[in-house]
């Protein structure tokens, strides 16, 4: 297994994330308009990389935005002693 260095794991992650998230929900979209064969098959492999390429700059370029405002929103919690 390939090993990248810890700077780029956000966008490793990102890039996982958007993979899967927009599998899942042109997968549904899709099935809902052609229903299961091989026109879904082809529908949802063309939906999935339009959205996926789509996705992926948004995530990558938001990502780190949204976890400055978790941090902000959130407190560290202290442990009990």
């Amino acid at each position: 297994m390939a090993c990248l260095p810890q700077r780029y794991a956000p966008f490793v992650y990102g890039i996982i994330q958007a993979g899967i998230t927009t599998a899942i929900a042109s997968a549904v979209t899709t099935l809902q308009l052609t229903g299961f064969g091989m026109q879904f098959l082809v529908g949802w492999a063309f939906a999935w990389s339009l959205s996926w390429l789509t996705m992926l700059p948004v995530v990558i370029g938001i990502a780190p935005l949204i976890q400055r405002m978790v941090v902000a929103l959130t407190i560290p919690e202290v442990p009990d002693n």
